[in-house]
């Protein structure tokens, strides 16, 4: 009861924030940002993405063989799978398949409703590196893979969800680093969209190209990466146990699981050729759920480290720190302003927060308008190394920076809420997610 009492409270506080900044910065400073910050973070991914890209990316050549591990060490693959009947043999193949073959498969069943267990059952059968766990009730991905890691003879451990589909070089690509530098603790991969049947789904192959592809890069140019790539990464397991594995209790084990990390001092590594090809959403409201989550995840984290980041040993951090809880703060002064607008048109206000307007003024428009595409070519440029035709799907991508940040804005406004009441130790379980409607050929797994 004290501890709900104590969160309201805190809501109550960060809810009146944005109608304190707009009364002593007043309206039209907060219009500014509000129109000036996705520009200064367009910029910010723009040039990290190029830094990355000049001083790593251009040296590859897409015909160079994978890394070759030192000592061929044993590679764990963990798949949790929860409900992944439809697309799981898919998913295992391509695990057993790896060009890298000192690998062990290790498919976790938690508790699926489906014939998901019997399906992992009798591909064990026919493949000696598969071993399948039966988990008898939902546990949630967290512990999926904490029983995964425990049951796994390697110390890395390569982790992808049931319904991914890894590039016959991943596992080799996610693994190097943790061989080549002691400190490195996890690697997260290239995430690529199958499902692109609808607009909503090649408004999403736009986006892991044009907006999170330069997001990752640049966040590894500039120190730290805000969360590994859920759905394909490899970890040190000797990291992992330095933390306490992962959080049962995180609606999004992934973003806990990378700041815990980089809280240690452990590295993450953006590793953009290990490729994985994934489903996504492509309804308004699978979309919805999904980025719902993100956002939860991410406010739970940021609630989880408050207090404790603030320390001078974990400086490093407070970048990131930053970037979270300004975006956080243009979230809540655009919805109230918005609120301030509306009341304005009706009521009497005072100047000093009066909204005359809430569309960014014609400069303004123009110049975000340049920084897109700017962004977009870019993006193109880089991504054209990793998948075929990708200029088309980029195409849909104009769309994209609306949906994406208003995304952000009701997903922030929706999520900081039911953090702050969630139950504390309430474990996270899984829940199917919308997976698209249709999905590319296998064969276009292949570069």
């Amino acid at each position: 009861m004290i501890d709900r009492l104590v969160a309201v409270i805190v809501l109550c506080i960060v809810l009146s924030l944005p109608f304190g900044a707009i009364w002593v910065l007043s309206g039209s400073v907060a219009l500014k940002f509000i129109f000036y910050w996705p520009l200064f973070m367009s910029g910010i991914w723009i040039t990290g993405g190029i830094f990355f890209w000049l001083t790593k990316e251009r040296h590859w050549n897409k015909k160079d063989l994978p890394p070759e591990l030192i000592g061929t060490p044993l590679i764990s693959i963990l798949i949790p799978c929860y409900n992944e009947g439809p697309n799981v043999q898919e998913t295992i193949e391509a695990a057993l398949y790896q060009t890298y073959q000192n690998i062990e498969v290790i498919a976790i069943n938690d508790g699926s409703k489906d014939d998901t267990g019997a399906i992992l059952q009798r591909i064990s059968d026919d493949h000696p590196k598969l071993r399948v766990i039966q988990l008898a009730a939902n546990q949630g991905k967290a512990v999926a893979l904490r029983t995964g890691a425990a049951a796994a003879r390697s110390d890395f451990l390569v982790c992808i969800d049931g319904d991914a589909v890894l590039d016959k070089d991943a596992a080799a690509y996610l693994v190097a680093p943790l061989l080549n530098l002691p400190r490195v603790g996890a690697v997260t991969g290239n995430p690529r969209i199958r499902t692109r049947s609808t607009l909503i789904g090649r408004l999403q192959v736009g986006e892991f190209s044009s907006i999170i592809g330069l997001i990752k890069r640049a966040q590894r140019v500039y120190g730290h990466i805000f969360t590994v790539s859920g759905v394909v990464a490899a970890f040190r397991r000797t990291a992992l146990a330095d933390v306490g594995y992962w959080s049962p209790d995180m609606i999004t084990e992934d973003i806990d699981i990378s700041w815990k990390l980089q809280l240690y001092h452990w590295g993450v590594f953006y590793e953009p050729r290990a490729l994985c090809w994934i489903l996504m959403p492509e309804t308004l409201r699978g979309l919805w759920k999904q980025r719902l989550r993100w956002a939860q995840g991410g406010a739970e984290v940021f609630l989880k480290n408050l207090f404790t980041i603030w320390r001078w040993r974990n400086r490093r951090m407070w970048m990131l720190l930053a970037e979270f809880f300004l975006s956080t703060v243009w979230a809540l002064l655009f919805a109230f302003s918005v609120v301030l607008y509306f009341y304005g048109l009706f009521f009497p206000l005072p100047k000093s927060i009066y909204i005359d307007s809430l569309f960014p003024p014609a400069f303004t428009g123009l110049l975000l308008g340049i920084v897109c595409l700017i962004q977009f070519l870019v993006s193109m440029l880089i991504e054209r190394s990793y998948e075929k035709n990708i200029a088309s799907s980029l195409f849909w991508v104009v769309w994209y920076p609306m949906v994406y940040w208003m995304l952000s804005l009701l997903t922030t406004l929706v999520s900081f809420p039911k953090t702050m009441l969630k139950s504390r130790g309430r474990r996270a379980r899984w829940d199917s997610p919308d997976r698209g409607i249709a999905q590319l050929p296998s064969d276009r797994t292949e570069i």
